[in-house]
């Protein structure tokens, strides 16, 4: 199993490299963070031991679990990918550096009041839901902008990008269609220059779409299922948490 785990690992890696050849970009200029959700430890460590170093989680309390596990590894760095409740902000922010989902102000006042309380600051990318589903949390295209120019008042946030989620079960073209609006909301914040905004970032892409994405300009592709196997519980789990803040 663990010998699998590797083989994928590095089928990825190839796909990703690929990818980026026929897009006419630098393979370093794509990172693959694995998705651990669910995953067991062990699987993990294979992983690990074959290369990986950026690992994303969608829940708080199993970051909680697998932080101390993985810890004694050197160089292993955990970002945060779902759905942030803000009652579980100063849990996470403990472990990541990076958060990939922050989607409203009040979650950035939040995360700002604790991080002053903590004198550090963090990474953070804004979700954009850019394929409009009502299951999917992430502010709207239109108001992203506006959520970003919001945010940067905080200087304990760094805003380096935007991320979102392609619309599940959907042709190549819609799919290809949610990244390509996400790559122009980009340059779109770009070109204002906003202060405290880096823009550098778009995460974007997962298991069954990260080749369309990073043909679209994806900085970051977050890849579990073709790494570690299929899951056995639904998508809403990690991504339907509208029960609470």
């Amino acid at each position: 199993m663990n010998n699998l785990v590797e083989e994928n690992l590095n089928t990825v890696r190839k796909q990703i490299e690929l990818a980026c050849l026929a897009a006419n970009r630098k393979p370093e200029e794509v990172e693959l963070l694995l998705a651990t959700k669910t995953v067991p430890l062990e699987k993990l460590q294979t992983a690990m031991q074959a290369g990986a170093i950026l690992f994303g989680e969608n829940k708080a309390q199993e970051l909680r679990g697998k932080f101390p596990l993985m810890e004694q590894y050197n160089k292993v760095e955990w970002q945060f990918i779902g759905h942030l409740q803000t009652n579980k902000v100063k849990d996470v922010i403990k472990y990541v550096t990076l958060i990939h989902s922050v989607d409203r102000l009040k979650l950035g006042q939040v995360l700002h009041n604790q991080l002053v309380k903590e004198n550090r600051t963090m990474n953070i990318l804004v979700q954009v839901n850019t394929s409009y589903e009502e299951s999917k949390f992430g502010v709207a295209p239109e108001q992203a902008i506006e959520l970003v120019e919001q945010l940067a008042q905080y200087e304990t946030l760094r805003i380096k990008g935007l991320m979102t989620i392609g619309k599940l079960g959907a042709t190549n073209e819609e799919t290809r269609h949610c990244f390509r609006l996400l790559k122009s909301l980009q340059s779109e914040i770009k070109e204002r220059n906003i202060a405290n905004v880096e823009m550098k970032e778009l995460s974007m892409g997962m298991s069954g779409d990260f080749v369309a994405a990073i043909q679209e300009g994806a900085t970051i592709v977050r890849v579990g299922t073709s790494v570690f196997g299929e899951r056995y519980l639904p998508d809403s789990y990690y991504w339907d948490e509208s029960k609470g803040d």
